[in-house]
């Protein structure tokens, strides 16, 4: 994984680096392969071998138990190579990517409890 674009983007937004490890899992929904966009991601505080990412394609989240599943990531690279760069912002952190290079990230302290 290309940890000196996370750096980046941590120094970008002003946070701290927190690393998600390539053999730990995010959970991701099936439609990120489609190229659909926008692209969410949203991080709750890791737990086990889990980042806390949850990344999703398009406008819908869905509470569905099946929604998301687990995935290394280091398997993001053929998934949704461009969500790579914003895996090492911190948990309470969100971002979204949509059409012409458009990117915001911003802190959701909700995402912190428990």
């Amino acid at each position: 994984m290309n940890n000196k674009s996370q750096l980046e983007i941590c120094e970008k937004y002003s946070v701290s680096f927190f690393a998600s490890p390539e053999e730990f899992v995010v959970g991701v929904s099936l439609n990120v392969r489609s190229g659909l966009l926008p692209i969410n991601g949203l991080r709750h505080p890791p737990e086990a071998n889990s980042t806390g990412w949850y990344i999703w394609a398009g406008e819908e989240f869905s509470d569905s138990d099946d929604f998301f599943h687990p995935l290394h990531v280091s398997h993001l690279i053929d998934w949704c190579p461009y969500v790579i760069k914003f895996l090492g912002l911190p948990p309470g952190f969100r971002f979204l990517i949509g059409e012409n290079n458009y990117e915001d990230v911003w802190e959701d302290k909700s995402l912190l409890k428990v």
